[in-house]
């Protein structure tokens, strides 16, 4: 079990490091807002976009890395 466990954390890891690095940066934060930035068909529907789906599995995979780390500290396994 315990190495089955350990396998798994291992694997959510490496996927967790990929979709973290694939991620894009915030650059439009401030100078979106302050030149006047008109929202476009992506900037209204962005649960929709693909940054949104790997914003989302980050935090799956987040918590399946927490999850799996208490479960392999715990004296149960």
């Amino acid at each position: 079990m315990k190495i089955a466990l350990t396998i798994a954390l291992i694997v959510v890891a490496v996927a967790l490091a990929i979709i973290v690095l694939s991620q894009e940066g915030k650059e439009n934060g401030f100078t979106g807002s302050f030149t006047g930035a008109v929202d476009t068909y992506w900037g209204k529907n962005k649960k929709h976009s693909r940054e949104a789906r790997i914003q989302r599995a980050t935090a799956i995979l987040g918590a399946l890395f927490i999850i799996l780390a208490a479960l392999l500290s715990s004296k149960w396994v």
